[in-house]
């Protein structure tokens, strides 16, 4: 997955507001008490943080690939 695609399922999932807020503020213990774009920074497979979210929010699974576009 490239760091787009993660951008685009952020922002569909929490908005654009929210999303940017979670992306830097949230911490994951599951990576280690990074927070989404310090894993990212950090090497993270963008696919690996984006289901560490989703865990996180329990997304629902028919969410978790993002909007039919």
């Amino acid at each position: 997955m490239r760091v787009s695609e993660f951008e685009l399922l952020v922002r569909s999932e929490f908005g654009r507001v929210r999303g940017s807020a979670v992306v830097v503020d949230h911490v994951l213990p599951v990576l280690g008490g990074r927070t989404p774009a310090r894993a990212i920074a950090d090497g993270f497979d963008p696919r690996v943080v984006w289901a560490a979210l989703c865990e996180d929010f329990d997304v629902p699974p028919e969410r978790r690939l993002g909007p039919d576009l």
